[in-house]
């Protein structure tokens, strides 16, 4: 659903009061351990305080290796993914365990936001991006994501159809990055992965303060934020057609500059705020009672940010 997705958040952070940017402008405190990297083509970093420093390292390396096999099942840029092997057969035999939870996850999102969140729409993507008006009629018929099957022990889309997981990804390797850790004995760590995921505060009684782009401050302790900017990127120079991409209408648009989600999960965020970003304030309001534990926050054109809970 983005090109780059990036948002250039801020972090007032991490270990004995140490100030940090993040990713560019890291500053850690001593013992701290703080990896950089890739994850979907966009930088990653991790803050891992562990009381082994052995530990510590070996949770790196795994780190790591998890982030080339995740990549792998996601990536649009390998044509062996499976994610492109889903795009060029129409079918998946046997997807994996990690591919059928993140399309469970994107057809939740998908009720939740009532269609706004929307997989499928990869036909437009292409067509937008390149700058082919016809195409992009072509490919509308082809948007759906109630029409794809999704079984344990397959993927089927429909004729013409091709799937993008570019707005759920991220938080969905954030998530299962954030849960290795968790299971090695970390704690007071911060996980970027493409979104932010906390294990604990950056202190025992002091959450991570993330600031947000274009203003405010969002608060982590075992909880998980997501953004979106509708014109992170934008299909034209001239910054008219942002890179969202209604499913109802086939039009880049936008309802919002920026949408900050804070939940348990950073894949749910990170779809979320995805979907959000197509929603009027009345159809998020009606959509959080069904969604406990979620706050929205909306940034519009004009810099005033509202609230949602």
């Amino acid at each position: 659903m983005r090109a780059d997705r990036r948002r250039f958040l801020t972090v007032s952070a991490a270990m004995a009061g140490a100030a940090l940017v993040m990713p560019h402008m890291l500053r850690a405190a001593p013992g701290a351990s703080v990896w950089h990297g890739q994850a979907m083509g966009a930088p990653t970093t991790l803050i891992l305080n562990h009381p082994d420093p052995v530990r510590a390292q070996a949770l790196l390396r795994q780190t790591e290796a998890e982030l080339r096999r995740l990549e792998a099942i996601f990536t649009l840029y390998r044509a062996d993914s499976e994610l492109s092997r889903l795009n060029r057969d129409g079918y998946l035999l046997a997807p994996s365990p990690e591919m059928l939870g993140a399309l469970q996850l994107a057809a939740a999102a998908h009720a939740a936001t009532g269609g706004r969140f929307d997989p499928s729409i990869q036909p437009l993507w292409r067509a937008y991006a390149a700058g082919d008006t016809a195409a992009v009629a072509r490919a509308r018929p082809a948007v759906g994501f109630g029409h794809v099957r999704i079984d344990p022990d397959r993927i089927l889309l429909a004729r013409g159809m091709a799937l993008t997981l570019n707005g759920i990804a991220q938080g969905y390797i954030t998530d299962r990055i954030t849960d290795l850790l968790r299971a090695g004995g970390a704690r007071h760590t911060l996980v970027d992965m493409g979104e932010f995921h906390a294990i604990d505060g950056r202190g025992p009684y002091d959450p991570w303060r993330v600031q947000l782009a274009g203003g405010g401050e969002a608060l982590l302790a075992d909880r998980a934020l997501a953004t979106t900017e509708a014109r992170g990127f934008c299909f034209d120079a001239e910054g008219r057609l942002p890179q969202l991409i209604d499913p109802a209408t086939g039009a880049a648009r936008a309802d919002w500059a920026r949408v900050s989600v804070l939940a348990d999960s950073a894949g749910w965020a990170d779809a979320l705020s995805t979907g959000f970003s197509l929603a009027p304030a009345s159809a998020i309001r009606a959509a959080l009672p069904g969604l406990p534990g979620v706050e929205v926050r909306v940034l519009d054109d004009a810099g005033q940010e509202f609230r949602f809970t």
